[in-house]
């Protein structure tokens, strides 16, 4: 069940009043991209119609660290810890709702894999080898997939983090971004949703000092020209909805 709650720009509009797992998305960076919408839209399922900002389809790749509980804290040893590497895009459905559509999501957990491929999400997990470092102000992903293919899918990047954003000083382009609250996903040919709250983003600047990444291309996605537009944030604690038809 949710609850409306309209607010401010980059504030979750609703809440989830029984959540079905509770996160803790953490050490996360944004990297973006422009792209023309066509080669977007053409990778996107019946349903599903590319959201653009000043006519570019924005396309992410979001490395972080990844904590799982039930609705009631518990953890699983298994599959409730471990690194993550998403390559997403803006979208929305035919009744205009705004989200998230995802192209692949690695993560370093074979359990956790499995078991979000076998769940009502159906999201397109990959088992990948990866680290996360840390190192005064600066963050290394590194991620190299292992299960399913294709392969070699390896993605190498090193950010530098920077001084933090004010929540005033967030621009339209940077809510755009971040600000999602839900996600779409298909199961058995039909469209599934689900929603995801939190509290808005503590957003850092940050910078590419080192770019090496294959993720976005093993999607189907052209390569993508000039440097990304880059957010770092520690973190935020995330509610998560059950799938919706």
């Amino acid at each position: 069940m949710t609850t409306l709650t309209p607010g401010a720009p980059g504030t979750c509009p609703f809440t989830i009043d029984r959540p079905v797992m509770r996160h803790r998305w953490e050490r996360l960076t944004f990297l973006h991209w422009p792209f023309e919408a066509a080669d977007v839209q053409r990778l996107l399922p019946d349903g599903l119609e590319v959201e653009t900002y000043d006519g570019a389809a924005w396309v992410g790749l979001v490395p972080f660290y990844m904590r799982v509980a039930t609705p009631g804290g518990q953890r699983v040893p298994w599959a409730s810890n471990f690194c993550e590497t998403n390559v997403r895009t803006y979208v929305r459905d035919h009744a205009g709702r705004s989200g998230i559509w995802f192209f692949s999501l690695d993560a370093s957990r074979l359990g956790a894999v499995v078991t979000a491929r076998a769940t009502p999400y159906r999201l397109p997990y990959f088992w990948s080898s990866m680290r996360l470092r840390e190192r005064g102000n600066q963050i290394t992903y590194l991620s190299r997939r292992v299960w399913p293919g294709p392969r070699p899918a390896i993605s190498r990047l090193r950010i530098g983090i920077g001084a933090p954003i004010a929540p005033a000083d967030v621009t339209a382009l940077e809510h755009f971004l971040t600000a999602r609250f839900m996600l779409f996903s298909v199961t058995g040919g039909r469209p599934v949703s689900a929603r995801a709250c939190h509290q808005p983003w503590p957003l850092y600047r940050a910078q590419a000092q080192v770019l090496e990444d294959h993720l976005l291309t093993a999607a189907g996605l052209p390569a993508p020209e000039g440097e990304p537009l880059v957010h770092y944030s520690p973190g935020v604690d995330v509610t998560i909805g059950r799938p919706e038809p």
